[in-house]
């Protein structure tokens, strides 16, 4: 369903108990740039059939979630702190192509690998997280954010067609899968 090269290391979670704290912050962030992407793409792609009405409740909703990140983090007594970004998201952006239209399809499938990878991620933290109301919450972020990667692979598959978007998703699936691996110096939401 989420089309990911490879599942989560099952050592992800142990790796990350310990700063947990670290990654409710790196996801507040993580809330507040997915919400930009989709702007972003709002902005520069305005005259693409249903793209600004399609991601405009993209970026109310990942809003949300970022404004409920800050509620958890003032219950818990975590400041958000300003993090090293992680190399993830800069790595797979970094294999967008600069020329349109492959651009576009490019950041389509970028965005939604990127919210597969949450997804996975905050099904495992709804699983493994001993905090039962922070559990609960995570529980309902796999739902949305599985969701959002469908929105952004069904934009691209209006645009593109199934074939261009599924050689080309299969391809950044793989970089994401690198991104990831790469990504092994901080507890993050997306690191190994």
């Amino acid at each position: 369903m989420l089309h990911l090269a490879a599942p989560t290391d099952p050592g992800w979670f142990d790796r990350i108990e310990d700063d947990l704290h670290l990654v409710l912050v790196d996801h507040a962030h993580l809330e507040k740039r997915a919400a930009s992407t989709a702007l972003s793409m709002i902005f520069r792609y305005t005259g693409r059939p249903d793209l600004p009405m399609t991601l405009s409740p993209i970026v109310r909703e990942e809003m949300r979630h970022f404004e409920q990140m800050l509620g958890i983090l003032a219950e818990r007594g975590i400041e958000l702190i300003r993090l090293e970004a992680a190399d993830y998201a800069t790595t797979l952006v970094g294999k967008v192509r600069k020329q349109e239209p492959q651009r576009l399809l490019d950041r389509l499938i970028v965005a939604a690998l990127i919210e597969a990878r949450s997804a996975e991620r905050f099904k495992i933290l709804s699983e493994r997280v001993k905090d039962a109301p922070l559990a609960a919450y995570y529980g309902q972020l796999f739902e949305s954010e599985a969701r959002h990667y469908t929105v952004y692979t069904d934009l691209a598959r209006r645009y593109f067609g199934h074939d261009a978007v599924k050689t080309r998703l299969d391809e950044l699936a793989s970089a994401e899968v690198e991104a990831l691996q790469s990504t092994t110096k901080q507890a993050r939401l997306h690191s190994w």
